[in-house]
């Protein structure tokens, strides 16, 4: 028995105006979120980008095609009714950041994390006013509780959206450090993804690529700059 599937039923997708910010309307009908909520974003830019994507749709509606429809039901329908459980769980990245776990040898992959990793973690330090301090080895070691304390404030600070593209930037580099440099722009987010793949790529230069392992990565990059890319038009301010 085939799977059942929704079919396009609208002519036009269009940005409205809607209480808190904005919305899309399929010939006029206001776009709802899988919980039923009234699908509203913070700005305009991102409104359009997601009535784009309905209007990009085929006869049969593909919502693996709608990345930023289903970021913003993410953001609406789970992140606001779970804002802090999901804001502590990013926040507790700081006390095991991938940015301070470096490798015992070789000297070449020392270097490497030294070289790649440092500059971040004193942009941290002078900018959210958070050092964090690197180790060797695997075994943990935890930070200052006061800095972990100050990173976790600017967490939980984060409004639904941000917080839902915050997300995806932590989980997929393994770093809050590289989640806040995506954030504030303190590099490309390209550079900044590749960042958190040192050790990944040092393996690759002495084993040879592992195709399954560039496919996971593919799309761990893909998601990292979605999730740049969902962040920076939900806040982009509307004319």
């Amino acid at each position: 028995m085939s799977e059942w599937k929704a079919k396009r039923f609208w002519k036009t997708a269009s940005v409205a105006d809607a209480p808190g910010g904005f919305t899309v309307e399929l010939d006029g009908r206001s776009v709802k979120t899988p919980a039923k909520a009234l699908l509203v974003v913070p700005s305009h830019a991102l409104a359009a980008r997601i009535a784009e994507e309905w209007d990009a749709q085929g006869e049969v509606v593909d919502p693996l095609s709608m990345p930023y429809t289903r970021s913003a039901n993410a953001a609406i329908d789970k992140v606001t009714h779970q804002h802090g459980e999901v804001a502590q769980l990013l926040a507790d990245y700081g006390d095991a950041d991938l940015l301070c776990y470096r490798a015992e040898g070789p000297d070449s992959l020392i270097a490497r994390q030294k070289a790649a990793w440092d500059p971040i973690l004193d942009w941290a330090a002078e900018v959210l006013e958070a050092r964090l301090t690197p180790v060797t080895g695997v075994i943990h070691r935890p930070q200052s509780p006061d800095v972990l304390a100050g990173l976790s404030a600017r967490v939980h600070a984060m409004d639904a959206f941000t917080l839902t593209a915050f997300h995806d930037l932590v989980g997929m580099s393994g770093s809050l450090i590289l989640g806040f440099a995506a954030l504030y722009d303190h590099k490309p987010a390209a550079e900044i993804w590749q960042l958190s793949r040192v050790d990944e790529l040092w393996q690759a230069e002495q084993w040879g690529d592992d195709d399954e392992a560039l496919e996971l990565a593919a799309k761990k990059e893909s998601d990292f700059l979605h999730a740049k890319s969902f962040h920076d038009l939900a806040s982009r301010p509307s004319d």
